[in-house]
């Protein structure tokens, strides 16, 4: 039987809907209370629910997302062919501070198991990042750290881990030009990260242009020059001792009950489909709310995916003066665009446009919601600190690892990032929580991802139930060891399950009986099937086709099934 039509209209005034059926809706579907589809709609995709002219305004979330390029008739696919894109909104005469929301009182008691650092601020990890003053060091201190790992870090198991903040600045660059101070306050404040526990360890060359003294002006860098070591070996074995004495130091830290205002959470969204603004990001958006209201310090980002919902977040801004920051970095990104020759038009990309994306405009919509409704406390520079609780914007560029990094620069000790069509981007440096906008790619990537919000979409959930992604938030950070073993029948079980597709055919009425005797199946039964392909049972002979092998989760693990 066909899937019942799931079409989703954001809001009241608009014209058109997102389908939300896994596999898209076929031509002649009809829609309740609707028109009959014209043409295949796929997933995600926008369905015209009124006859619209050309130069007729298409809206979703409310908001004009396009024009009507040619007629589109009731039923007919609205896509990125069909629309002409609107101009890019002004930047006077904006809503200043005029929209503030009380998103309800303080949410006391949250907790998770973190590690405190001398200047106040708390880790969810317990690292040793090396940071560098050059590329020019790079393939060496990579090599360092690969040794670290074998030789040194088993003797410390209170730390986590090790890496080595590599970038490609430092020599070659105009080093006191204007615009020079973004990317060396970034390297500075990444190396402050309360995941690092204020341990800073620095590799340079020796004449790159960028010195330590400059790096770090009012720290010691924990400084190892190349250029003062004998050759190559003398190198790693420098960078070695130094690690071993900051590791020492680290592994004496333990973790500890810290309040859930300690956090700051970085929130990106990437690969996005028009799923993204109706699950994942405004499931995000209520966790987010819900952080903010205990205290936690969020950030949501990427210029380009922001700067056409302009008025709606100078609205929010909690003073006139953050409302005035916000038009401060986006009249920025306005300019940058200028002197390139380029216009906004070129941010959605080919997937985003295969998952339903029409425009920047669409898109726009869709990533603000991640935000939720909290007032907009702060506004940061690229490469600074956040410095505010509750809701800041961070000013970055829209590119995944970019913004990632700078939201690691402005302090996160969490990341959350939402996908439709999906990346395997994270960062070491700290936990990425991945959420997929829809249940098919939550399938696929079963060992990619960690929420799945499809549900919202096929109303298995609430947007409050989704969010309560906060909760699991607090859960993944509450982990204090990481045990391996290669003892998979310590943790995993194997299931025998009927392949009902296949077996309903062939079984007709006796399917029920045959069910009952493949789930009994034992663990020696199960090993015999795989073992020869084949498994009789009340006197019918299956194979592997018919009969799904699967692994499951002991009960008291962790573990994840399949």
């Amino acid at each position: 039987m066909a899937d019942k039509p799931l079409l989703i209209r954001m809001h009241p005034e608009d014209n058109v809907r997102v389908v939300a059926n896994d596999h898209g809706l076929p031509e002649g579907t009809v829609v309740p209370n609707g028109p009959t589809l014209r043409e295949r709609v796929p997933l995600g995709h926008k369905v015209a629910m009124r006859d619209l002219a050309v130069g007729d305004a298409v809206r979703r979330y409310g908001v004009v997302i396009g024009y009507a390029a040619e007629p589109l008739p009731a039923g007919a696919w609205v896509n990125e062919h069909r629309l002409r894109l609107p101009d890019a909104p002004g930047t006077d005469d904006l809503p200043m501070s005029t929209s503030v929301s009380d998103i309800g009182p303080p949410l006391e008691g949250a907790t998770f198991e973190g590690y405190r650092n001398a200047d106040g601020s708390v880790g969810t990890r317990n690292l040793l990042a090396i940071s560098t003053t050059v590329q020019c060091v790079s393939g060496v201190v990579d090599h360092a750290v690969r040794r670290i790992r074998e030789e040194l870090l088993p003797r410390f198991p209170n730390v986590d881990g090790i890496l080595s903040l590599d970038h490609v600045y430092g020599c070659g660059v105009a080093i006191e030009a204007r615009d020079a101070v973004i990317p060396i306050r970034t390297l500075r404040n990444i190396a402050a990260n309360p995941n690092f526990g204020g341990e800073v360890m620095t590799v340079s060359l020796g004449c790159e242009k960028l010195q330590p003294d400059r790096l770090f002006p009012e720290i010691d860098p924990g400084l190892l020059r190349l250029q003062d070591q004998t050759g190559f070996e003398g190198m790693v074995r420098g960078i070695m001792e130094n690690a071993e004495a900051h590791l020492d130091k680290l592994n004496q830290r333990c973790r500890e009950t810290c309040p859930a205002s300690a956090l700051v959470v970085g929130m990106q969204c990437g690969g996005s489909d028009a799923l993204s603004g109706i699950t994942a990001n405004p499931a995000l958006g209520v966790a987010s709310d819900m952080l903010v209201r205990a205290g936690a310090t969020l950030m949501f980002s990427e210029n380009t995916e922001v700067r056409d919902g302009i008025a709606q977040l100078t609205a929010r801004a909690a003073t006139p003066q953050i409302a005035a920051d916000l038009i401060r970095e986006l009249t920025w990104y306005d300019d940058y665009l200028a002197r390139s020759d380029v216009d906004r038009a070129a941010n959605t990309t080919p997937g985003n446009k295969a998952g339903g994306l029409s425009n920047i405009v669409e898109k726009a919509m869709g990533s603000i919601a991640k935000s939720g409704l909290a007032p907009i406390s702060g506004v940061i520079a690229p490469g600074e600190r956040a410095v505010e609780k509750g809701l800041n914007y961070l000013a970055t560029p829209a590119s995944d690892f970019i913004c990632g990094t700078l939201q690691l620069a402005a302090g996160a000790n969490v990341h959350v990032f939402t996908t439709g069509r999906g990346t395997p981007y994270s960062l070491e440096a700290l936990p990425t929580i991945k959420v997929a906008t829809n249940s098919g790619l939550a399938r696929r990537w079963h060992d990619l991802i960690d929420i799945d919000a499809g549900p919202v979409a096929t109303v298995e959930a609430t947007l409050q139930e989704m969010g309560a992604l906060e909760g699991y938030i607090a859960d993944e950070l509450n982990i204090r060891e990481v045990e391996y073993s290669s003892d998979e029948a310590a943790y995993i079980e194997l299931v025998a399950k009927p392949n009902f597709p296949l077996l309903g055919k062939r079984l007709g009425k006796q399917m029920k009986a045959f069910q009952q005797a493949i789930n009994a199946m034992d663990a020696d039964a199960i090993a015999a099937l795989q073992a020869t392909g084949s498994v009789t049972l009340l006197g019918e002979t299956f194979d592997l086709e018919e009969i799904q092998v699967l692994q499951q989760a002991r009960e008291g693990t962790n573990t994840v099934s399949n």
